[in-house]
C-alpha cells in the first residue's frame, strides 16, 4: 500500500514538474484594464469586460487559450481561486473586451481579477499581476444621504468648505462617493484625497449628473476623522443647466467594508458644517465671459487639518432639493496636473503692470508667489493666448483677482477655474515679481499618450508636435473643445474634424464614453440635436456637427475594437437620420430652422477664404455628402449589430443620394464638383459619389485648381481638413499634400510656427484664438501616411495592420510608433537612393499586411530573397526587415 501511495505520489509530482515546464517566463500579460480604464473603484455596470497587452519578443507568438479569475479578495486569487469567476481555459485569440461571465455583480461589488494565456506551443504564461475593479452604485436606492450647499446666512456661498467629523472604530476598506453639481475637491484629516483637478467631468446636468468613487482607506484613522468637501460651481449654474440652488451641490456618502458587507457611515445632510472658502467666481460661464476667480488671501484657510478646523467660525449646511435625473458613475480618467511650465520672461508694462511670457500656450493653472502686499490689497491677473501685431495684450475675457493678506505669504494659484494662455498680465503690483515664484500648469484628461513620429524633415516634424500637443490643451474633463477659453464648447463638428487624429495620438476611449453620452443625453424631442454636447443652451453648426453622434462611436470602434458605443447609441443615431430627414426635399437635405440651442446651417467653416457660411451651392453639396457617409456608417454598424434590415436599407439610401448629388452638383465641362474648392472636389471622391470612369479626372482636376486657385496651399477650413487629409490618405496623394504643408506663407501650418504658434488657431489669419480645434485633422496624416500604419476595417482596433508608407520627395527617412489596444506597432522607413528599408514590428494579437511599393524590382524579408512578385506580404507579431531594391 505504501509503495502504490509513493508510486501516485511520484507520478503527480512528474506531471506538475511537466507542467511548469511549460510556462513560458518571456511571456508577459501586462496593462490589465477593466471597461478600458485601469484599477477604476466605480464602473457604470454589472457585466464588466477585460483587456490586456502580452509581450514577448523572441519571434511569432499566437495567444490561444486564455484564463480569467476573478474574487472577491486578492488573498483567494492567491490561492488560485476565483470566487466569482473561473473561466477555466478558453479558446480565444483576442485579449481586447473580453465579457465577464461569472456570478452576478451588484452594486458596489470589489472584485479583483488577473489573467494568463497559452501560445501556439501550448506554453502557459505566469499569472498576471493582480488588477482590480469596483462595480458603482448603479442601484439608486442604495444612493444615501441629501444634496447640500452651504446656507445663504454664511453669506458667500460660491465656493463653500463642507465639513463632517466622525469616528471609526476600526479601520476597514472604506469607499467615499461624491455626485457633486459643480467641481469639488476631497480632503481628509487635512490632506487632499488623489490629485486630481477641476472634478467631476463634464454631463448634461440637467439629465445626469456623475458618481465619483474614491479608495480613502489610507486617509482614515481609527477614533476622530475630519472630512471636508471643497465645492465650486463649473458648470452647474441657473444660466447654463438651470441650476436648483445659487451655489454649488454635492451629496455624498461614506462606505465601510466589514464582515464583507458595505455599510454607510456618513452621508451628506443638514447637519454638516460650512462656510466660505475664499474663492469667488467673477464670471458668467458664457461665451467670451468666463472671467476666473477672486482669491481672498484672509479668508482661504491656511491648512485644512482639523485643529485649525476647529478655531474657525461654521454655520449650517441646508439640504435642497434638485430635480431628477440620471446619476451614473464616472467613466472616464480624471483631469490631473500633467505638466509643470517655467516661465520664459517678464517684463513691466508701465508702472505696477507686468507681461509674463510663459514661453508656450497651455490650458490649466497660473501660480504665483506675490511679493508682500498691503492687506485687502487687490491685484488683477488677466490671461491671452497671444498678442497682437504691435504686442499689445488681448482681452479675451480671462482675468483673476487676488486679495492681499498683508503677512508676506501671499500665493496665487487657480483651484476651480482654468484658463488658456501664453502671456499673463498683472496689475496693481509695485514690486516685479520673480521668474522663479511663477509657474503654471498643464491639465488633461489623465490619458496616455499612444504614439511617436520623427521624419528626416523638421518642418514636419514641428507641425505634428503642434497638432499633438494642442490635443492635450483641447481634451480634458471627459471631452473635447473648440477652445478652453473663449467658448468651452464640445462641438461636435471640431469632434469629427479631430477625432480620428485625436484617436491616433493618445489612449482616450474612456474619454469617448463620457462624451458620447453626453451627446445622446443632450436630444430633443423628435431625434433633434445640438451642435453641442455637453449642451449648455447655445452654439452654431450643421449637419457635420450633430452627426458627431455617428462618426465618433464608428471611429472608436476603428480604433479601439469596442463596439459598445454603437450598441448604446445606435437607437440615437437613427433617431437623428429620422430628424434629418424630415427636412430632406426631392431627396436632398435642406437648410433647417434655426434654434436657440442650434444656431446656423454650415457647410465648411472657417476657411482661408473666410467664413463659408454664404455660398449654398456647397453647403447644400457638403452637408450631403456627410449625409452620404453618415448612411454608410450606419450601413456597417447595422451589420455588425446583425441588423440586416437597416444595412440594406441604408445601402440603398447612399447610393440614391450619391447618384442623385453627381446629377446635380457635377459641371462636365469643367469637370469640377459644386464650386470646385479643394472640399467640393474631394469630399464626393471620398464618399463615394464620383463615378470610377470619371474619378481620375476630377482628381486631376483637383490638382490643377490647386495650383491654379491657391498657389498649392491648403484651402479648406474646420470640416475640409478632415475630409481632403482623409482623400489625400486613400489616394496616395502624399506629394499633394507635402506641398501644402511646406507653404510658409498664409494659409498654413508653418505660416503659423513662424508666427510663433505652439498650439493651432481657430482662424488660418490667427484671428480670436490661437488654442483652438478647427484644423488638427491633417494629425493621422503622418501616421497613416509617411509612417504607414492603418487599421483594417474588417479587423479594428489594429488586430490586422496595414503597413504601407507613402513617401514625400524630400523626406528620407521616418520613425513612426503606435500603441494600440494589442501594444506597440512601430514603423521605421529609410530610403537612401535606390533603397529602402523598412523595420517592422507589431505586438502580439495583430497581424498586417506590408504593402511594397509599385516601383519594387526585388525584396528581402529578413536577409532571405524572396523571389515572390507579389506586392504584399503578410507577416505575424514579431519583428521584421524589408530590404527593397527600387527602380530609378
Amino acid at each position: 500500500m505504501q509503495k502504490r501511495t509513493y508510486l501516485i505520489f511520484t507520478i503527480v509530482s512528474l506531471i506538475l514538474i511537466a507542467t511548469n515546464c511549460n510556462i513560458r517566463a518571456s511571456v508577459i500579460v501586462y496593462d490589465l484594464k477593466c471597461e478600458n480604464l485601469i484599477n477604476p473603484n466605480a464602473i457604470d455596470n454589472t457585466s464588466p469586460h477585460f483587456s490586456w497587452k502580452i509581450d514577448y519578443t523572441e519571434g511569432t507568438m499566437q495567444q490561444k487559450y486564455y484564463e480569467i479569475q476573478v474574487a472577491s479578495d486578492s488573498v483567494s486569487l492567491l490561492k488560485n481561486k476565483g470566487d466569482l469567476w473561473s473561466s477555466g481555459k478558453q479558446k480565444g485569440t483576442s485579449s481586447i473586451m473580453i465579457p465577464y461571465n461569472g456570478k452576478e455583480l451588484v452594486s458596489r461589488s470589489l472584485c479583483y481579477w488577473r489573467v494568463r494565456i497559452w501560445n501556439q506551443k501550448k506554453e502557459v504564461s505566469e499569472w498576471s499581476e493582480i488588477a482590480r475593479f469596483g462595480v458603482g452604485i448603479i442601484d439608486q436606492t442604495e444612493l444615501q444621504g441629501s444634496y447640500i450647499g452651504l446656507s445663504s446666512v454664511a453669506g458667500n456661498i460660491q465656493s463653500p468648505l463642507l465639513r463632517k467629523s466622525f469616528d471609526i472604530k476600526n479601520k476597514n476598506t472604506s469607499f467615499l462617493h461624491i455626485n457633486a453639481l459643480g467641481y469639488y475637491e476631497v480632503y481628509i484629516n487635512g490632506k487632499k484625497v488623489s490629485d486630481d483637478v477641476l472634478s467631476p467631468a463634464v454631463s448634461q446636468l440637467n439629465k445626469r449628473s456623475l458618481i465619483v468613487t474614491y479608495d480613502v482607506t489610507p486617509y482614515l484613522k481609527e477614533g476622530r476623522n475630519d472630512l471636508v468637501l471643497w465645492l465650486a460651481k463649473g458648470w452647474y449654474r441657473k444660466n447654463t443647466f438651470n441650476a436648483a440652488y445659487d451655489g454649488p451641490l454635492v451629496r455624498a456618502q461614506l462606505d465601510i467594508k466589514e464582515n464583507n458587507q458595505w455599510h454607510t457611515l456618513i452621508s451628506t445632510n443638514d447637519s454638516w458644517a460650512g462656510r466660505h472658502g475664499g474663492y469667488i467666481e467673477t464670471g458668467t460661464w458664457q461665451a467670451l465671459q468666463f472671467a476666473g476667480e477672486k482669491l481672498d488671501g484672509r479668508v482661504i484657510p491656511k491648512d485644512l487639518n482639523p485643529t485649525t478646523l476647529d478655531q474657525m467660525v461654521w454655520y449650517p449646511a441646508v439640504e435642497v432639493q434638485v430635480p431628477e435625473h440620471q446619476v451614473t458613475p464616472e467613466m472616464t480618467e480624471p483631469n490631473k496636473i500633467q505638466e509643470t511650465v517655467i516661465p520664459r520672461s517678464i517684463k513691466q508694462l508701465r508702472d505696477s503692470v507686468w507681461l509674463i511670457d510663459m514661453g508656450k500656450a497651455l490650458n490649466g493653472w497660473f501660480e504665483i508667489r506675490l511679493p508682500k502686499l498691503k492687506e485687502g490689497k487687490e491685484v488683477l491677473i488677466e490671461y491671452t493666448d497671444f498678442l497682437d501685431k504691435e504686442g499689445q495684450f488681448l482681452d479675451q475675457g480671462q482675468s483673476d483677482i487676488y486679495v492681499g493678506v498683508g503677512n508676506g505669504t501671499d500665493i496665487f494659484c487657480n483651484k476651480f477655474h482654468n484658463h488658456a494662455f501664453q502671456y499673463i498680465r498683472i496689475s496693481n503690483l509695485a514690486t516685479k515679481p520673480k521668474l522663479e515664484d511663477i509657474k503654471a500648469y498643464l491639465i488633461h484628461t489623465n490619458y496616455r499618450s499612444t504614439s511617436a513620429f520623427e521624419c528626416s524633415d523638421p518642418e514636419l516634424n514641428a507641425i505634428h508636435n503642434m497638432i499633438q500637443y494642442t490635443m492635450k490643451c483641447l481634451a480634458y474633463s471627459g471631452y473635447m473643445v473648440d477652445c478652453p477659453h473663449l467658448e468651452r464648447a464640445g462641438y461636435g463638428g471640431d469632434g469629427n474634424s479631430s477625432t480620428e487624429s485625436l484617436q491616433t495620438m493618445y489612449d482616450v476611449a474612456p474619454l469617448f464614453t463620457n462624451w458620447m453620452q453626453a451627446w445622446d443625453d443632450s436630444m430633443r424631442e423628435g431625434g433633434s440635436l445640438p451642435h453641442v454636447a455637453p449642451n449648455p443652451g447655445a452654439g452654431g453648426g450643421g449637419p457635420y456637427w450633430c452627426g458627431f453622434i455617428i462618426m465618433a462611436p464608428w471611429q472608436t470602434y476603428l480604433n479601439y475594437n469596442d463596439s459598445r458605443l454603437i450598441k448604446k447609441h445606435y437607437p440615437a443615431m437613427k433617431k437623428w437620420l429620422t430628424y434629418v430627414e424630415k427636412y430632406t426635399v426631392d431627396g436632398l437635405l435642406k437648410r433647417w430652422p434655426d434654434t436657440p440651442y442650434r444656431d446656423w446651417f454650415l457647410g465648411d467653416w472657417l476657411a482661408p477664404m473666410g467664413v463659408d457660411s454664404g455660398n449654398e451651392l456647397s453647403i447644400n453639396l457638403v452637408n450631403n455628402c456627410f449625409v452620404s457617409d453618415c448612411f454608410s456608417k450606419m450601413g456597417k454598424m447595422a451589420k455588425l449589430l446583425g441588423k440586416e434590415d437597416d444595412a440594406k436599407e441604408f445601402a440603398i439610401r447612399k447610393e440614391n443620394l450619391n447618384q442623385l448629388l453627381h446629377k446635380t452638383y457635377y459641371n462636365d465641362n469643367q469637370k469640377t464638383y459644386s464650386t470646385g474648392s479643394q472640399l467640393d472636389m474631394s469630399y464626393p471622391m471620398l464618399v463615394g459619389v464620383t463615378p470610377p470612369s470619371i474619378y481620375a479626372k476630377v482628381k486631376e482636376q483637383l490638382f490643377a485648381l490647386t495650383t491654379k486657385n491657391h498657389n498649392n496651399h491648403i484651402a479648406v477650413g474646420l470640416v475640409g481638413v478632415p475630409i481632403l487629409t482623409k482623400w489625400a490618405i486613400e489616394n496616395k496623394a502624399v506629394d499633394f499634400m507635402y506641398t501644402m504643408l511646406k507653404k510658409h506663407d498664409y494659409p498654413g501650418f508653418l505660416h503659423m510656427i513662424d508666427n510663433g504658434a505652439s498650439t493651432t488657431w481657430e482662424y488660418w489669419s490667427g484671428e480670436r484664438s490661437r488654442i483652438h480645434n478647427c484644423y488638427n485633422g491633417i494629425g493621422s496624416w503622418f501616421y497613416q501616411a509617411i509612417g504607414g500604419i492603418r487599421t483594417d476595417e474588417n479587423k479594428p482596433g489594429y488586430q490586422h495592420v496595414i503597413i504601407d508608407p507613402q513617401i514625400p520627395q524630400g523626406v528620407s527617412w521616418a520613425k513612426t510608433t503606435k500603441e494600440s489596444p494589442y501594444g506597440t506597432i512601430s514603423v521605421d522607413w529609410n530610403l537612401k537612393a535606390d533603397r529602402l528599408t523598412i523595420n517592422v514590428v507589431l505586438p502580439v494579437g495583430s497581424t498586417g499586411t506590408v504593402i511594397l511599393p509599385q516601383n519594387m524590382i526585388e525584396y528581402k524579408l529578413n536577409k532571405k530573397n524572396i523571389n515572390n512578385k507579389n506586392k504584399n506580404i503578410v507577416i505575424g507579431n514579431g519583428s521584421y526587415t524589408i530590404d527593397i531594391l527600387l527602380e530609378k
